[in-house]
């Protein structure tokens, strides 16, 4: 085993990833396994570099008083080897002057004190600094773009290595070799984002943690039958049904039928296959974006069914039997995706779920994409069962509405429910690939949380409002119809706006159409807007999330509040979520992100947070 040679703490000088350039760090840590060095520069970047990309700060000083060695043969050598190179030194015949000389050693002295310590920024490969000119922190899309397109990576290196090597002379010979230590790290380079173990435990940690695996469950049943009373109001708390009345292996088999259902769907060879973000080891797994056509085959399937007068309102009858199925389901897919998680490579764990701790890692998930073959478990369970059965279900108590009531047409709060929420899925199932950038795909794992929130918090509890409706009707007004629909619309145009503007952002910056857009550069090569919606705020998406919340509950009237408990967990939720997107943020962007957190002060509301 061999040993490590530099200590926890010591300042060293790291190379900077895909440069010839070293730095001024700290070593934070060391990996035993992957045999890498953790360390910090200036601005707060953390990367992982090998033992051979980290020297001593002596090392430097050597080299320096080297290349200012007193040989004269050394001395005539270099000259004429620096003549040959260099078109900015004299003629022959020309003499320098003594002040001449001391003044370019002393700028030559400056410029390589300045280059160690200034960090360089990938994204815009410090050509303003190189050439002179001043560095800039806030970029437009297409200038960065089109620096990108003139100058070529070769020539860059080549420019940095004759204008700032902090080599000596001898060592012009190796260039071959730095090249090719350069092409060597940008092979390894995804190796410094291997999973260790989790040490930041979220969600009140393992006492948390079990406790949203009991609660998480009794509240979606509490919500339910409470809404079956004549007064769902929360001091009324509603009676326990007999154990035998929960379950129905008749509402199990149909709820495995609807499941498998979806997973044919899923196989069908239509719709475009993308890569998502790469993997800790720069794999980049593959997705089949086909959750629309999925949709519209359910919705086919439900008229063909509706034809033949097929009792669709039964499932307003057997609601509470549904939820039940559904999370026992929930619960055996997490005792298997976690029994499977054990035996898997250390570099296929979530960063966040690998504790060590049964039950934290049990709720969180330990695997980040459990896969089966080509089907991906989580991507499948996040968008097709749960969220297309919430629009069934929100069908079913239309229908039921219609039926109990004797309608002939629904009611218009039941219609507005139905509508919005119609169009949020719609939405989703649409811009399907987008989910791939989530927090839910990149960072967590999949696990009790995610498999009982997509298979039966979603379904069950986002379709409240309708189950509401149906035993407490509500009546209200055109003008009051139009004002809603008009928040609606509001909350919807931020929140699709929004994610439109950042996924085409990350997709293809020099799009025209983004051109007035500006953005802080970071040290992973990514840019943080600092106009347009995330110039408003720093989470425009949650901020129009939560208006439709709003407008969702509204037409169910006032006079209780369980039709607004979406609305109140879904604040906790984001407000959360935006808690663990700053830290996760913080962490990844260092420096930038502050001088973006100084440039967008609010959160997600405007002038409150």
């Amino acid at each position: 085993m061999p040993s490590r040679k530099f200590a926890d703490g010591e300042v060293v000088m790291g190379r900077w990833p895909g440069s010839v350039l070293y730095y001024e760090v700290q070593v934070t840590s060391y990996d035993d396994v992957a045999h890498l060095y953790t360390v910090k520069y200036k601005d707060g970047t953390e990367l992982a570099l090998k033992e051979s990309d980290i020297r001593s700060q002596s090392s430097f000083k050597h080299r320096k008083s080297q290349s200012s060695s007193s040989s004269p043969s050394r001395r005539s050598s270099s000259r004429s080897r620096s003549r040959s190179r260099s078109p900015g030194r004299p003629a022959k015949g020309r003499r320098r002057s003594a002040s001449q000389s001391r003044e370019q050693k002393d700028d030559k002295k400056k410029t390589i004190q300045e280059t160690s310590l200034a960090l360089p920024k990938p994204s815009e490969n410090n050509t303003k600094r190189y050439n002179g000119e001043p560095e800039s922190t806030e970029k437009n899309a297409t200038s960065c773009i089109i620096l990108e397109e003139k100058l070529k990576p070769d020539l860059e290196i080549k420019r940095v290595l004759e204008q700032y090597s902090l080599r000596s002379r001898k060592d012009e010979k190796k260039k071959e070799e730095i090249y090719s230590e350069k092409k060597t790290f940008v092979a390894v380079k995804p190796i410094e984002k291997v999973p260790t173990k989790t040490k930041e435990l979220e969600f009140g940690g393992r006492i948390g943690t079990f406790m949203l695996v009991l609660l998480m469950p009794a509240t979606v049943f509490y919500l339910l039958l409470a809404c079956k009373q004549d007064d769902p109001s929360l001091l009324n708390f509603p009676p326990l049904p007999a154990l035998e009345s929960l379950w129905d292996g008749r509402v199990f088999g149909i709820f495995l039928l609807w499941f498998f259902l979806q997973v044919a769907f899923y196989f069908l060879p239509i719709g475009k296959v993308v890569e998502g973000l790469p993997l800790s080891t720069g794999r980049k797994l593959q997705y089949r974006i086909n959750g629309f056509y999925a949709f519209i085959l359910t919705a086919a399937i439900i008229g063909v069914l509706l034809y033949f007068q097929f009792e669709l309102h039964y499932l307003y009858y057997h609601l509470m039997q549904f939820a039940v199925s559904a999370a026992a389901f929930s619960l055996a897919l997490s005792i298997y995706l976690y029994v499977r998680s054990l035996k898997a490579p250390e570099e296929e764990l979530a960063p966040g779920g690998n504790s060590g701790y049964f039950i934290y890692d049990f709720f969180t998930g330990h695997e980040l994409n459990p896969r089966i073959g080509s089907f991906d478990l989580k991507y499948f369970c996040e968008l097709r069962p749960g969220l297309i059965g919430w629009v069934v279900i929100n069908l079913a108590m239309l229908l039921a509405e219609m039926k109990i009531y004797n309608l002939s047409v629904p009611s218009l709060s039941m219609i507005l429910v139905n509508s919005f929420q119609l169009l949020y899925v719609v939405d989703a199932l649409w811009n399907e690939e987008a989910v791939l950038t989530t927090m839910d795909i990149t960072h967590d794992g999949f696990g009790f949380m995610l498999a009982f929130g997509d298979l039966v918090w979603v379904p069950f509890v986002y379709s409240l409002q309708a189950f509401y409706l149906v035993g407490h009707p509500t009546t209200i007004t055109w003008p009051v119809a139009a004002g809603i629909t008009v928040l609606n619309c509001i909350g919807y145009y931020i929140f699709r706006s929004a994610n439109s503007q950042k996924n085409n952002f990350r997709r293809n910056p020099a799009d025209p159409k983004l051109a007035n857009l500006k953005f802080i550069p970071t040290a992973t090569g990514k840019g943080l807007l600092v106009t347009g919606w995330w110039g408003f705020v720093r989470h425009p998406n949650y901020l129009g999330d939560i208006i439709m919340a709003l407008a969702w509950s509204l037409p169910c009237g006032f006079n209780h509040i369980l039709p607004y408990f979406y609305v109140i967990y879904f604040i906790c939720l984001l407000v959360h979520r935006e808690a663990r997107d700053e830290h996760h943020c913080k962490q990844k962007y260092g420096l930038a992100w502050e001088r973006y957190c100084q440039r967008v002060p609010y959160r997600i509301f405007p002038y409150i947070y």
